[in-house]
């Protein structure tokens, strides 16, 4: 029953309304910071947040098909912005700004995606004493 239109429909609406959050939020850290720290942090975040979303999915499954795609497509993919780091890249006027902004994006990135998959590793692992049972 998931190819009705209605379904495809639902979902669709549903990213549609991750992606204004996303992007919104984006926006608000934009006027919070300045323009370069700004991406840096969403990046990051994002990234980490991105991480953790498709490592649970593999070691736990507890959040849904539907609710990983609304908001990694959505609002994840509207959050980060490696469009906006490449044009900073492009545009730094000295040579060590452009080698800072693309390792602390990237370097900071990769690392978001790592912390984000220790701690659904330690969801994982994490499993509540049941009285009587046996561990393993």
């Amino acid at each position: 029953m998931t190819d009705h239109p209605l379904v495809r429909l639902e979902t669709l609406a549903l990213i549609a309304i991750g992606g204004f959050a996303g992007s919104n939020l984006r926006f608000f850290t934009l006027g919070l910071l300045s323009d370069v720290l700004a991406v840096l942090v969403v990046n990051v975040v994002g990234s980490f947040l991105l991480g953790f979303v498709v490592y649970e999915a593999q070691y736990t499954g507890v959040v849904d098909r539907k609710a990983r795609l609304v908001f990694t497509t959505g609002f994840l993919s509207s959050l980060t912005t490696y469009s906006t780091f490449a044009v900073q890249t492009a545009i730094a006027a000295e040579p060590w700004l452009l080698v800072g902004i693309v390792v602390a994006n990237y370097g900071l990135g990769f690392t978001g995606v790592l912390v984000g998959r220790e701690l659904a590793r330690k969801i994982r692992d994490w499993r509540p004493a049941t009285a009587g049972g046996e561990t393993a």
